[in-house]
């Protein structure tokens, strides 16, 4: 073994990559914790995993997920602070959305800040993400009321790249943050104009589910085909692949596995014209306010061929395992750091 695989959330995207890697990659050992109680996982992993991890003198890499506080773990743990460290962002503190700006708790990007600091590597899996979060620095850092550090940007861009999440694509022959008011309102619009559709509302729950979610699936009545988390992974592609549209009114994405999968399997996405997302998808898959979305909508109700006949353009390979397989790799067969 050489590589140490942390994840302090252990669950969605952040599980499947590391399974991922530790499947296809020799030496990986995998340490993690369940998905549950997010902000308490960041605040407190690195007790955690000072405690479960222990010493090996073959470990040579570790690699672990923005929600560990990796400067805490190697401080704890100076064993582990002599490997090559890299961080993975799923996702950034500094520009994740909260209701109000005063809620936005400094402590956890602060935290992946300091992370950035300690390690040797950087990874963002969007661009968007990389940018978002490099030139947040020096405004969010303004929190802070006197002596406040300098230059941080400067010293943690060098570290930083982009490598994508890869998605290991199926073998088919085809929260607030997510705004899930804003597409049932759509939906419930629809349903008024008398359209025809219908809709599979996908996807894993960790707190308590609103009760816009119960209400919306009660009105929507006989339009529902689907609706909760599907624990089988081939059931939820089949879902993908005899849907016609894939539709996300994020508010906050740093990537999109779920949209990407949707496409692969045959599905036409409509995503805002912002995020992430115009750096995967092309302007036709775009909108800009959610008029343009129930517009586009009402037309491929009325006229289902639209996109029953479309085919996608884009290149949404380059995102596949097979794909980034090269790069992963050569990250984590690294040499050790000479150093120390």
């Amino acid at each position: 073994m050489s590589v140490l695989l942390i994840e302090a959330f252990y669950g969605g995207s952040h599980k499947q990559l590391m399974d991922l890697l530790k499947e296809e990659i020799e030496g990986c050992v995998l340490y993690g914790l369940p998905a549950k109680k997010w902000h308490w996982r960041a605040r407190t992993a690195a007790l955690y995993f000072m405690q479960t991890i222990p010493p090996n003198d073959n470990y040579r890499i570790l690699f672990a997920s923005s929600v560990l506080n990796l400067a805490e773990l190697v401080a704890l743990r100076p064993d582990l602070g002599k490997l090559k460290k890299i961080l993975y962002f799923h996702e950034n503190q500094l520009v994740y959305p909260v209701q109000k700006n005063q809620e936005r708790d400094f402590q956890y990007g602060y935290n992946q800040i300091l992370s950035c600091l300690v390690a040797d590597t950087v990874v963002f899996n969007s661009a968007f993400n990389m940018e978002s979060f490099l030139t947040s620095i020096c405004k969010f850092l303004k929190m802070i009321p006197d002596h406040r550090p300098k230059d941080l940007e400067r010293i943690i861009r060098p570290k930083c790249q982009v490598l994508y999440f890869p998605i290991r694509f199926p073998d088919i022959s085809r929260e607030h943050d997510k705004d899930p008011e804003s597409f049932f309102k759509i939906l419930l619009k629809l349903q008024e104009k008398e359209l025809p559709f219908h809709v599979s509302v996908l996807g894993e729950t960790f707190t308590d589910v609103p009760d816009l979610f119960s209400e919306t699936r009660i009105t929507l009545g006989s339009s529902v085909l689907h609706w909760g988390y599907l624990p089988s992974k081939d059931d939820y592609f089949q879902t993908l692949c005899v849907a016609d549209v894939v539709i996300s009114t994020a508010k906050h994405e740093f990537f999109g596995v779920a949209m990407l999968e949707a496409v692969y399997c045959g599905c036409y996405p409509l995503c805002p014209k912002s995020l992430v997302y115009p750096e995967i998808f092309s302007a036709e898959y775009l909108y800009s306010t959610p008029e343009q979305l129930l517009k586009k909508l009402q037309n491929f109700c009325k006229r289902p061929e639209i996109v029953r006949k479309h085919l996608f353009q884009g290149d949404i390979a380059r995102f596949s395992w097979a794909a980034l397989r090269g790069r992963f790799r050569s990250l984590l067969t690294a040499e050790p750091r000479k150093d120390l």
